[in-house]
């Protein structure tokens, strides 16, 4: 007849206490079933040494994963605290982006999860990286799966070159970034990222503010989400109607030509911008109606959200198709004014070349051209 009492048969010891997760196998032993399958922790008369040994593995279990031998070395915990540690202080100094911070954070949470916190970094091997990659993949585009393998060899590199570990960590011949032939197949599989001149003014026509303002900003100025969201007010002048303002992510200068629409736009919302309920987002020209900041945090794309609504509004929605579209647009029509040079500069490209070192400025009237030919371009009668 079974035992349903809940007490320990006779012989077998009863647990230390009644939350104690583990229970007195037959083999002496202390054990749990995980994933369907029984893991043994110690003998009956080390219980504490037990539950121990279940704290140290149980991360690994549940992953699935074959916990390795538990030796004196650098964790997948202690590698990602120094490493994030080292990238705030670079925040602090103004050397780094708060938003690439924030990314390298995410990837850091990602390895823990998948990696175990536990893992000591130079016990990783080729097959780790293999099943890191395969999950990444199941989820993720191309583009984005470059960008997360990119940062996880950054993380691991920053181990070898801290002195962190003795030998740099083999990735195996898998874990590389899509080729450039894989990228151009998603890129014409989702069609062109730019939006046409109609679209563009029923966008601008249907939108709120400050969304519309932003999207003035996009494809007069060719900014991005991220652009419009940290723009500060000291970079606006418009009494002059010119905006100079170093692109986030890079520091590269830019200095662009504001349409008299987009500084009129910026003049009235300035005007009823909502109090920042944050002191750090005083000088921020975007609000929300929250007294947030527009700035994305974590997986939150408030921008994003907003444009993908009002797209699917329209009738407009198409992959690939957001905000961002709004830099591929001025960029194209950008460059049919014949003057590269000066696209570049009001995009914040930096080119690697000679003529990039040697030349040390752009007159105003090149920019000048490069916005009156979009401007043409969207707003003409025969647009």
């Amino acid at each position: 007849m079974p035992n349903i009492s809940g007490e320990a048969r006779p012989g077998k010891p009863s647990k230390p206490y009644p939350d104690f997760p583990l229970f007195a196998h037959a083999t002496r032993r202390w054990a749990k079933k995980i994933r369907g399958k029984l893991h043994y922790f110690g003998p009956w008369d080390d219980p504490e040494g037990a539950f121990q040994r279940f704290l140290d593995q149980r991360d690994d279990l549940y992953a699935g994963r074959t916990p390795r031998v538990q030796r004196d070395g650098l964790t997948m915990r202690d590698l990602a605290n120094r490493f994030l540690t080292s990238k705030q202080r670079l925040v602090d100094s103004d050397k780094l982006a708060p938003r690439t911070f924030r990314e390298y954070y995410d990837t850091c949470e990602r390895l823990l999860d998948a990696l175990g916190k536990t893992r000591l970094a130079e016990d990783l091997t080729a097959l780790d990286f293999e099943k890191l990659r395969a999950n990444l993949a199941k989820n993720w585009g191309p583009v984005t799966l470059g960008n997360e393998i990119q940062r996880v060899r950054v993380v691991f590199r920053y181990a070898y070159d801290a002195e962190l570990i003795d030998k740099p960590v083999r990735f195996g011949p898998n874990f590389k970034r899509p080729s450039k032939r894989v990228l151009r197949k998603a890129r014409n599989a989702k069609g062109p990222r730019m939006l046409e001149a109609e679209e563009l003014r029923a966008l601008l026509a249907a939108a709120n503010e400050p969304l519309r303002t932003m999207m003035l900003l996009g494809i007069n100025c060719g900014f991005g989400n991220h652009d419009v969201a940290a723009l500060p007010i000291s970079a606006l002048d418009l009494t002059k109607g010119w905006v100079n303002y170093p692109r986030p992510k890079t520091g590269v200068p830019r200095r662009c030509p504001l349409w008299t629409d987009t500084g009129n736009a910026l003049k009235k919302f300035l005007q009823r911008r909502p109090k920042p309920k944050n002191e750090a987002h005083e000088n921020l020209v975007f609000i929300t109606k929250y007294g947030r900041s527009w700035i994305k945090e974590n997986s939150d794309r408030p921008i994003s959200k907003e444009t993908a609504k009002l797209l699917k509004k329209l009738r407009i929605h198409r992959p690939g198709l957001g905000f961002y579209a709004l830099r591929h647009t001025f960029e194209t029509i950008g460059g049919e004014s014949i003057d590269q040079v000066a696209v570049d500069h009001i995009m914040g490209h930096s080119r690697d070349d000679m003529a990039s070192v040697y030349r040390e400025r752009i007159s105003d009237d090149r920019l000048l051209a490069v916005v009156e030919h979009v401007r043409q371009w969207l707003f003409s009668p025969g647009a």
